[in-house]
């Protein structure tokens, strides 16, 4: 997904969703047909605006009724997620949390899958944070 900008701003959205397609305004101008992918209309309820983010065909297109702060999101591949995700590792400390594991058994390759079951709780407990 691209970087929301510092000042998020408010835009009219309008959303005719059917089975298999939608229509999607954003102030009043309709998105061409086929540009939205899929889009993801989230609202807390604390925050005064809901977000949406847009899912399309080509980068630079972008598209509920009401304001809205508008994202649009470009699907990361498979790599790329764990890219961002090792290179967000603490070399250091994860050898230190792999060494130190109450299952730490030694022998072939026990370091390596000690530092695989480390990175592999890493990622489970950011599933629970977000």
């Amino acid at each position: 997904m691209t970087q929301q900008p510092t000042e998020p701003q408010a835009h009219a959205v309008h959303i005719d969703g059917q089975p298999g397609q939608a229509t999607i305004r954003i102030a009043g101008e309709a998105l061409p047909p086929g540009t939205v992918t899929g889009y993801i209309l989230q609202h807390d309820i604390s925050a005064a605006l809901p977000t949406l983010i847009l899912h399309t065909r080509q980068p630079d297109g972008v598209a509920f009724d009401g304001l809205a702060r508008v994202a649009v999101g470009i699907p990361k591949t498979p790599s790329d997620v764990i890219v961002a995700f090792l290179a967000e590792i603490d070399p250091e400390q994860l050898d230190r949390e792999a060494l130190n594991r109450s299952d730490y058994g030694g022998g072939p390759a026990a370091t390596a899958r000690a530092m695989l079951q480390t990175l592999t709780e890493y990622a489970k407990n950011l599933d629970r944070t977000s």
